[in-house]
This record gives C-alpha cells, sequence and structure tokens, in this order.
C-alpha cells in the first residue's frame, strides 16, 4: 500500500508483520470495548461488518455479545490469522480478503459498520456511498481509534524517537488526544450521533511492547529485515535500561458513531 499523504508516500504492508501482528496487537483494554456495547453496538440481532479487520482482533473480542461479523481486509495474510485465531476459539466468523472499496455490499444488510485504527486508509469518496447504501435506515457507522500519548509518557517518547532514527518518515509520531477526523464526502451521507476521547492506561511487558511497537507502520510493514533487526535490537536494549518488567503505556482512546442521514 502507497499513499503520499502517510509516512511520505513510503510503501507499507500489514501482511509482513501478520504472525507478530496476531500475537502482539490484541491489546484493547475492556473499556474501550464496554463503551461500543453501552451505546447499543455490535450486540445480539445486529449483522456487523468490520473494514480493515486485520486479525479480526474487534469481531473476536466482541463475539460474545451476539452479533453476527463479517470481517474484510485487503491482506491475505492477515485474514490467514484471523481465521486461525478465530477457529482456535470456535468462532464463527465470515472473513473475506478484499479492498473494501471493492466490495459490492448489498443493500440494507448490515446494522452497523465498524473500522477500527484504518479509516484513513481508504479512499472515502468510493466507500462511503457504498456504505451508506449497505447500512440498514437505522444503521451506524463506528469509527474507532486508539494511541499511545508521548508527550505523557517516557516509554512511548523514547521508543517513538527510535522508529524515526530508523524511518524519519514515519507519520504516525507525535500523536495527542483529539477526536476522529472525519472525511468531508461522510458529513455528505451521514451525521455525527455520538463521541468520546478518553485517557486510558495499557499494561505491557517488555517483550509485548517491544511486540507492539515492531509490528507499528513505522517499522514492520514497511523497513527492510537487516533494519527491523537493528530496529529491534536496539529497543530491546533500550527497554531494558528505562522500563521495568512490566509497565503501562498511556494512552488515549477516541471513537465517533455516525448516522444514516
Amino acid at each position: 500500500m502507497k499513499n503520499e499523504n502517510i509516512d511520505g508516500g513510503k510503501p507499507f504492508d500489514w501482511g509482513r508483520t501478520s504472525p507478530d501482528y496476531a500475537k502482539y496487537r490484541d491489546i484493547y483494554p475492556r473499556e474501550f470495548y464496554d463503551k461500543i456495547i453501552s451505546r447499543g453496538l455490535c450486540i445480539k440481532g445486529q449483522n456487523v461488518l468490520d473494514l480493515g479487520t486485520g486479525t479480526g482482533v474487534l469481531p473476536r473480542n466482541l463475539y460474545c455479545f451476539g452479533a453476527k461479523w463479517t470481517g474484510v481486509d485487503i491482506s491475505a495474510n492477515q485474514i490467514e490469522q484471523a481465521k486461525r485465531l478465530a477457529h482456535e476459539s470456535d468462532m464463527r466468523i465470515d472473513f473475506i480478503t478484499a479492498a473494501a472499496e471493492d466490495i459490492d455490499f448489498s443493500d440494507d444488510s448490515y446494522d452497523v459498520v465498524t473500522a477500527c485504527q484504518c479509516f484513513w486508509y481508504f479512499d472515502a469518496d468510493k466507500l462511503v456511498p457504498k456504505l451508506y447504501k449497505a447500512l440498514k435506515k437505522s444503521g451506524k457507522l463506528l469509527l474507532l481509534y486508539m494511541a499511545w500519548l508521548p508527550f505523557e509518557d517516557k516509554i512511548a517518547y523514547e521508543s517513538e524517537k527510535l522508529v524515526l532514527k530508523y524511518n524519519p518518515g514515519w507519520s504516525g509520531a507525535r500523536e495527542t488526544k483529539k477526536p476522529i477526523a472525519i472525511p468531508k464526502i461522510l458529513n455528505r451521507y451521514f451525521r455525527i450521533a455520538d463521541h468520546e476521547e478518553y485517557d486510558l492506561k495499557v499494561n505491557f511487558t517488555r517483550e509485548s511492547w517491544n511486540g507492539r511497537m515492531k509490528t507499528c507502520r513505522g517499522v514492520s510493514a514497511s523497513l527492510t529485515d537487516v533494519e527491523i533487526c537493528a530496529w529491534e535490537k536496539e529497543h530491546t536494549e533500550m527497554l531494558k535500561k528505562i522500563a521495568p518488567e512490566r509497565f503501562d503505556i498511556a494512552h488515549y482512546a477516541a471513537f465517533t458513531v455516525l448516522q444514516k442521514r
């Protein structure tokens, strides 16, 4: 994948990270999911489409609430891991390998469409009209996001600085708490019904934080194998110096619920 507005146009491929992604990126705390369920979204009786599903983190963690899930991702490697993890937990989730923009969804077929950590990757002008038709009359589009806060957390700051050393054009750095950015075309088809931005502490070990950072777009998805090995060695040594074996990282999470006009 390549986008001139992301990482200065440096190509990236989430499929290169899939085994580590499956191991280290299922990190959203219970509160993150409670915010969704408490608003009556992704629950029993609803048909839910998860865009950019990756390894199926969202549908797998919300599966117990009874919704019927379909996950879509452009990466065959990510979908392979999603299917494996769902099968191991005896979850019946439909997974599709495709670019979301290329799918012709049936009209009025979904109660909720979710997009976690991914909506800015899509061609919104092409996708949004399709989502509008695919959602039922009372359907909702749920955008979700979570990020570490480097200016509030030393470990996150130093880890981010090391990513920038190897990948100076990486645009995932220097995050601050803010509402999710909404592409202009969404306002033509949807209205914002609800949103919230809130602080979180996410617990890691040195290994799991190294794995989480390694699987960010700026490292495993875009660097060469030699660069990845060098980055990981340096990051591991850095964590031994500045981090205890287990620690919390300051994050914020955000969601926006959009209702069909």
